[in-house]
């Protein structure tokens, strides 16, 4: 495709530690040398991107760089016999967006092993107001049931629930008839989570118990904690017995300091959700729940569409907190 341009927000350092970011043109040539070209339709914006936009090295250590961990479009060229021009795929995780050039550009150049084709039943529009999110969300969904959680009370939290994991979690899990009791520091939005199904709706800061000791009384059968630190610790003590705790989240620190006693004592489960990695079979086992028994009625209800000219405001959003549901980047070339 020669020299063509494509449009993409670069983030780079100006050698004093400091990061700037800019809606420019990029020439295909930047892209890496992977198998797989494709012509990006839709992204989404997650926490992950908004930390490789602002410059953290522990996600992306090379700048200037494109951030954007999903990307929905077409195939333009392909030298994977799995993959032909014309293709819908979706790609999300692996290292798209944190060390090789994400959906936050036009196009992007990939392995073909990271990609998944568009499942029948889900437009490019709607696999990106899932995104990473709602893969994310959806897969401890599916750990919480096939490990039988909720089968006496069906109760489950999810923590940080008016995020895009969050969010998509409490809608899924309503979906599936349970009982979700939604954890926000956002009270205002008490509205918003019940009408993606939450029964009861707390404050955070309640789920903090009053006492340390290691093993308290149980409060739900299972959760889904998007938050981890000093949040999961409380969630696990007050776990029921053979409950499941799903932890996607490290916003309150990527240490656990907890007891024991969960787990020896009321056989409660700690299933970690590597989304990022998730090895292709369930992968795609998901994306067909999602686009199947699992797809949502309101995703459009749950989302706002921005350009790349207001990802900008976005991103300062969600670092700061105040993202509310799901934020789907259209680029310009969009059906």
């Amino acid at each position: 495709m020669g020299n063509q341009t494509f449009k993409a927000l670069v983030v780079s350092e100006d050698g004093k530690g400091s990061f700037q970011r800019e809606v420019t043109e990029r020439d295909l040539s930047s892209l890496p040398d992977n198998d797989v070209l494709i012509k990006v339709h839709y992204s989404s914006l997650n926490y992950k991107d908004a930390l490789s936009a602002s410059g953290n090295r522990g996600v992306t250590q090379q700048f200037p760089h494109t951030p954007g961990v999903d990307a929905a479009g077409i195939v333009e060229e392909s030298r994977d016999k799995r993959f032909t021009e014309g293709d819908k795929v979706i790609v999300t995780s692996f290292d798209l967006g944190q060390n090789t050039s994400g959906g936050f550009g036009e196009y992007i150049r990939v392995p073909g092993d990271w990609i998944v084709p568009l499942p029948e039943g889900l437009s490019l529009r709607e696999s990106m107001i899932y995104g990473t999110a709602g893969f994310t969300a959806a897969y401890g969904a599916y750990k919480l049931k096939h490990n039988e959680t909720g089968t006496d009370r069906r109760e489950v939290l999810v923590t940080g629930a008016t995020g895009g994991v969050g969010s998509l979690a409490v809608a899924l899990l309503a979906k599936e008839k349970y009982r979700v009791v939604a954890a926000t520091g956002k009270m205002d939005e008490r509205s918003f989570l019940e009408g993606l199904g939450a029964k009861e709706v707390i404050h955070r800061d309640s789920v903090y118990p009053d006492s340390d000791k290691a093993l308290l009384s149980a409060r739900w059968t299972g959760a889904i904690d998007t938050v981890g630190g000093k949040m999961l610790d409380a969630v696990l003590r007050q776990t029921a017995h053979n409950g499941t705790v799903a932890c996607c989240g490290n916003v309150l620190g990527h240490h656990l300091h907890t007891s024991i006693y969960p787990f020896i004592l009321r056989g409660v489960s700690l299933m970690g959700i590597d989304s990022g990695i998730c090895l292709m079979p369930m992968r795609r086992k998901i994306w067909n729940l999602l686009a199947g028994d699992w797809k949502l009625d309101m995703l459009e209800d749950i989302s706002s569409e921005v350009s790349l000219d207001g990802l900008e405001t976005e991103i300062q959003k969600i670092i700061n907190g105040r993202q509310i549901g799901r934020i789907l980047l259209k680029h310009r070339h969009a059906d």
